[in-house]
C-alpha cells in the first residue's frame, strides 16, 4: 500500500480551523536552512511550521518526538511543499482569490459560522487570517497539481475490474472496509545498494520501538517518511480493494491493533497498523421508474411561451384520448422520439432535479403538468415503477473507483519522489 497525500476536499478543509498554521512571533534574526531550486526555507518559518504541529499532535493525543527529530521531519515535509510548490508556479498554475473566497465561505460555513466570525475564531487561536488564507491556498494548488499531473491520467480498464472481482470471489473478504495507520521508509528512484541498506536498518529500528512498547503514533511521528507522519501515520478507512493484494494478505490476517512485519513495495519499506475493520453491506437496492416524455425545446426558433403552449396543447390531446407515444414520435424534440418518448428506466440522480421532482409526484400512468428544465418543456409519464438490486452494477462502478484511487495514490507517491529527486536541494538545519 502506498501511501496518499490526502486529498483537498471541503471536509478536510473544516479541520483547517484545528490546524493552524500559527503567525511567527517577531524575531530578530532569520535564516536560511534550505534552498531548494531557486527559493529558500527560513528558520522563522520552520519554527512557524513545528509551533503548529506540536499543537496539532498535542489536540491528537500523539506524543512528540524529540526536537531533532521533530526538526528534521518538519524540514523535510517543508522542501517537499517547496518542491511541488515552485513545480506548480513553473508550468503557470495558480489559484485566484476569488476561488479562494469562495472556498474559505465554505469552511467557515463547515464550521457553522461567517466569514468575520471565523476571522475572529482563527485569530483566538494564534492564527493570522493572512497565514491561513495562505495555507488554503497552497493547499488548493497542492490538489490541482496533484488532479493535474496524476489523477487526470489514471485509467481503469474493464479487464483489470474483472480480474479484481475473479480474485475476490470471497464477498465478505471484498466487502471489507480497514481503519489504517502506517509507517513509511521511503526508498528515492534508483537507489543504491547503500540507501537500501540504510534505510532497512531505519525500518527495522522503528519495529524494535513497536515492539518495546512504543506507541504506534509516537515511532510513526519520528521514523515515518510519509506526508502523514506528524498525524501519527493515519490512513483512515480503506476498502479492500484500494489495497495492493500482498498487503491486504498480511493486513486481513491482523487483530484490531495488530502491526504487520516490515513490508517492502517499490516505495520503500512498510509497517502497518490495523486499527479497526468492519462489513459493508453488500446488497444495494433501489426504486427505479420507467418513464417516458415529451420535449419541447427553447431556442433561438421557440420562444419559453411558445414551448409552453405547445406543451399544454399536446398535454389537452392525449386527455382527450390521443396516445402519449404518438404524440411523441410526431413532436418531441428529444433523441427518445422515435421510441414514443420512452427513456426506459431511471434511477435517482439520472435526469435533472426539476424533472426527477416532477416525475417523482407521478402515479404509473399520470400525465405531469408542463414542467420546465433547463432543456425546456416537458410532459412526462410514469409507465411503471420497481424495486431493483443494482448490486452488481454499483459493484463494478465502486471496484472501478478503488483501483482508480490505489493507482493514483501510488503514481502520486512515485511523482512526488521523482520531483524530489530531480530538485536542487541543500539543506542548512544545524544539528546542535
Amino acid at each position: 500500500m502506498t501511501p496518499s497525500t490526502p486529498r483537498f476536499t471541503a471536509g478536510l478543509l473544516a479541520l483547517s480551523l484545528f490546524v493552524p498554521a500559527l503567525a511567527a512571533e517577531p524575531v530578530t534574526l532569520d535564516r536560511v536552512v534550505a534552498v531548494v531550486n531557486k527559493s529558500v526555507v527560513t528558520e522563522n518559518e520552520l519554527m512557524t511550521r513545528i509551533k503548529a504541529v506540536k499543537l496539532n499532535m498535542a489536540r491528537q493525543q500523539v506524543a512528540v518526538p524529540s526536537d531533532d527529530v521533530l526538526r528534521h521531519q518538519v524540514l523535510d515535509r517543508l522542501v517537499s511543499e517547496r518542491v511541488l510548490l515552485d513545480y506548480a508556479a513553473d508550468t503557470g498554475l495558480r489559484i485566484d482569490d476569488r476561488q479562494l473566497d469562495q472556498t474559505v465561505e465554505r469552511i467557515a460555513d463547515q464550521n457553522k459560522m461567517t466569514v468575520p466570525q471565523f476571522k475572529i475564531a482563527l485569530e483566538r487561536e494564534g492564527t493570522s487570517y493572512s497565514s491561513f488564507r495562505d495555507q488554503i491556498r497552497q493547499d488548493m494548488l497542492m490538489q490541482r497539481l496533484r488532479e493535474r499531473e496524476v489523477d487526470s491520467r489514471v485509467f481503469v480498464t474493464d479487464a483489470e475490474i474483472d480480474q479484481y472481482l475473479s480474485a475476490n470471489k470471497d464477498q465478505d473478504r471484498a466487502e471489507k472496509e480497514y481503519k489504517l495507520a502506517h509507517i513509511l521508509i521511503a526508498l528515492p528512484e534508483g537507489a543504491g545498494q547503500d540507501v537500501i541498506v540504510a534505510k532497512q536498518k531505519r525500518a527495522d529500528e522503528a519495529a524494535r520501538q513497536l515492539a518495546a512498547g512504543k506507541s504506534f503514533a509516537e515511532v510513526a511521528a519520528s521514523y515515518s517518511e510519509a506526508g502523514d507522519a506528524l498525524q501519527g501515520g493515519e490512513l483512515g478507512w480503506r476498502s479492500a480493494g484500494r489495497l495492493p493484494p500482498t498487503f491486504l494478505d498480511a493486513i486481513d490476517k491482523l487483530p484490531n491493533g495488530g502491526v504487520t512485519p516490515i513490508m517492502r513495495s517499490p516505495a520503500g519499506f512498510h509497517l502497518i497498523k490495523l486499527v479497526e475493520k468492519r462489513q459493508r453491506d453488500g446488497k444495494e437496492m433501489i426504486k427505479q421508474t420507467h418513464t417516458r416524455h415529451i420535449l419541447i425545446k427553447v431556442n433561438e426558433l421557440t420562444s419559453d411561451s411558445d414551448a409552453k403552449t405547445r406543451i399544454e396543447d399536446l398535454r389537452n390531446r392525449i386527455l382527450k384520448g390521443e396516445k402519449f407515444e404518438e404524440l411523441a414520435k410526431l413532436h418531441s424534440e428529444d433523441g427518445s422520439a422515435q421510441k414514443g418518448g420512452d427513456l426506459d428506466w431511471i434511477s435517482p440522480g439520472d435526469t435533472v432535479p426539476e424533472f426527477e421532482t416532477a416525475m417523482n409526484a407521478l402515479n404509473p400512468g399520470d400525465i405531469s403538468q408542463p414542467v420546465r428544465s433547463p432543456f425546456g418543456w416537458h410532459l412526462i409519464q410514469v409507465v411503471e415503477r420497481r424495486e431493483q438490486d443494482v448490486t452488481k452494477d454499483k459493484e463494478r462502478t465502486r471496484v472501478r473507483m478503488e483501483l482508480r484511487d490505489r493507482k493514483a495514490d501510488e503514481q502520486y507517491e512515485d511523482w512526488i519522489r521523482q520531483q524530489r529527486d530531480t530538485a536542487f536541494v541543500e539543506l542548512r538545519l544545524d544539528d546542535k
